[in-house]
């Protein structure tokens, strides 16, 4: 694989199917070479984790008014074109991307390679494949880790370095493959469970620390489900 798109996710957890994506970082690349770049801010509409923050540094007020998920996955995909994937446990990001993508409405069938499988074959006698793990092997220099924008350089930077001292012993690594993920595309809040769940709210002086908008069918029932839990139903 010589021309490619570098991706890498931060979100605020590990379900693809119910949290969210934070930030999307990516790269063009051809021949090694580092191309056009993207990078976009995405407000998830729910608190970031403590976890997260601590984590990625990433906090609420970064993301706040930012982008929204539909707005940042057509972006990205506009910006992949019909190039393959790379990544870092692709899979993972691919899945919030596909999940994106089908609650937008778009199709999103993608080719890609992952780095943590080719190290995987080609690694073993490493104690972590992790990705600064790698970079600590190939004397790659992190400069922001777990932020989307350089993990996706560094992964770049590493599928290089292995595409050089493996590509001729196993070729068939880095020729890019379907990537398989179902997800099902979420219905958004009915107009039903935004009114009832604006007067459980009111009712139950509750402040939410989410938007209601953003919320798919099945988050707002469970909100509805715990508010009614936690509070009692409305008593006229």
């Amino acid at each position: 694989m010589n021309e490619y798109v570098v991706v890498d996710l931060e979100t605020t957890g590990l379900a693809p199917k119910t949290d969210k994506i934070l930030e999307i970082g990516a790269y063009r690349v051809a021949g090694g070479d580092f191309g056009e770049k993207f990078h976009m801010m995405l407000d998830p509409g729910i608190p970031v984790p403590p976890r997260i923050t601590e984590l990625t540094g990433i906090t609420g007020e970064m993301v706040q008014g930012q982008a929204r998920a539909e707005d940042g996955i057509r972006a990205f995909i506009d910006f992949a074109g019909d190039l393959p994937l790379l990544g870092h446990n692709l899979i993972f990001d691919y899945g919030f991307l596909k999940h994106a993508a089908v609650n937008s409405g778009y199709t999103f069938d993608k080719m890609g390679v992952d780095t943590l499988k080719i190290s995987r074959e080609m690694l073993p006698q490493l104690a972590s494949r992790s990705l600064g793990s790698l970079c600590a092997h190939f004397s790659i220099r992190q400069q922001s880790a777990h932020r989307g924008d350089d993990d996706a350089r560094v992964t770049a930077l590493v599928y290089e370095k292995l595409k050089k001292c493996y590509e001729e012993q196993r070729p068939e690594l880095f020729v890019p493959g379907p990537l398989y993920y179902k997800a099902k595309r979420q219905s958004p809040i009915t107009n039903a469970q935004k009114g009832y769940l604006n007067d459980l709210v009111k009712y139950h002086k509750i402040k939410l620390d989410v938007q209601v908008d953003s919320l798919t069918k099945s988050e707002a029932s469970r909100l509805i489900d715990g508010i009614l839990t936690e509070h009692g139903r409305i008593r006229r």
